[in-house]
C-alpha cells in the first residue's frame, strides 16, 4: 500500500510539532494511598516532522499511547517520550496528558467521606539532548475577602477560586502533596459533601482565615521554595469574584534556590 505521509515535500518548511490532540484515553497514574488509579486522560503527543516529509503516521500515536496506558507514572514519561522520537525518528516529542484525580476526603466535623476531583497533568518534552517534565495540579479552593470582613459590620464576602500549581522537580512530589499546599494556603478547602456541622465550621473558619489571591499565590509560593525536591514553581490562583464583575488573579513563578 501507498506511503503517502513519507513522501518527498518540496516547500522546505519544517514542523515543530505534528500529531494528536484532545485525544481521550484510559490511563493508570500512580496514587499515593492504593498505588494506582484509573482515571481518563485528555491526550496531546507530538513531534517534529523534518522538511523534506510530507506527513507523519498519527496511527503510531496511540500504538504507543496503547502500549504504556497503564504506566504513566512520573518516571516512565521520559521512556514513553523517548519511544515516540525512535517511532518517528524524531528529533524531538512532546506529550500532554490532563485526567480528574479523585481523592476521598473527610468532612471535618462528621467525618463523612466523599470524593473530590482535581485536575492533573503531565507534560513533558524530549530531545536527544534533554528531558524536560512539569507536573500540575487545579486545585478548588475557598477565599474570603480581607478587605471587605474590614469594612462590614455584617459578614464579609467569599468566592470560591482554583490555585494552579506547575512545578518541575529532581525526586517525587506527589499530587497529593500539591493539593494539600494549595488547600493549606486558602482560607478554607473545597468538599464534595457537608453536613450543617460541617458547613459551620468550614465558613467560620474562612471568616478567621480571610485571604486575597495574593496571599493565597505567596502562601503556596512559600511552602514550594521550601521543598528540597522542587526545582522550578509556577502559582496561579483565581477567584470567581461573587460581588464583582470581573474575577481576581494572582500569579508567581521562580527557580528554587536562585
Amino acid at each position: 500500500m501507498k506511503d503517502v505521509q513519507s513522501q518527498r515535500d518540496t516547500r522546505e518548511i519544517p514542523l515543530q510539532k505534528v500529531g494528536i490532540k484532545n485525544l481521550l484515553y484510559p490511563i493508570k497514574v500512580l496514587d499515593r494511598e492504593n498505588r494506582f488509579q484509573s482515571t481518563v486522560a485528555t491526550v496531546n503527543m507530538y513531534v517534529n516532522l523534518p522538511k523534506e516529509f510530507r506527513g507523519t503516521h498519527m496511527s503510531r500515536f496511540i500504538e504507543v499511547l496503547e502500549r504504556h496506558k497503564n504506566t504513566m507514572a512520573i518516571h516512565n514519561i521520559e521512556r514513553i517520550l523517548e519511544e515516540m522520537r525512535e517511532t518517528f525518528n524524531a528529533s524531538t516529542s512532546h506529550i500532554e496528558l490532563r485526567f480528574p484525580y479523585f481523592l476521598k476526603k473527610r468532612a471535618p466535623v462528621t467525618g463523612i467521606k466523599s470524593y473530590m476531583n482535581y485536575t492533573c497533568a503531565l507534560i513533558g518534552t524530549k530531545t536527544e539532548e534533554s528531558f524536560d517534565l512539569v507536573v500540575e495540579v487545579q486545585v478548588p479552593i475557598h477565599n474570603l475577602c480581607p478587605c471587605s470582613k474590614e469594612i462590614s459590620e455584617r459578614g464579609a464576602h467569599n468566592q470560591r477560586g482554583m490555585a494552579k500549581i506547575s512545578v518541575r522537580m529532581k525526586k517525587l512530589v506527589w499530587f497529593e502533596e500539591l493539593i494539600e499546599m494549595a488547600e493549606a494556603s486558602a482560607s478554607a478547602p473545597v468538599f464534595s459533601l457537608l453536613k450543617r456541622e460541617d458547613e459551620k465550621f468550614v465558613t467560620e473558619g474562612a471568616y478567621d482565615n480571610p485571604k486575597f489571591v495574593e496571599d493565597t499565590a505567596r502562601d503556596i509560593a512559600l511552602l514550594l521554595k521550601k521543598d528540597p525536591r522542587i526545582t522550578w514553581y509556577r502559582v496561579e490562583v483565581e477567584n470567581f469574584e461573587s460581588i464583582h464583575n470581573h474575577n481576581a488573579y494572582a500569579c508567581v513563578e521562580e527557580t528554587n534556590g536562585i
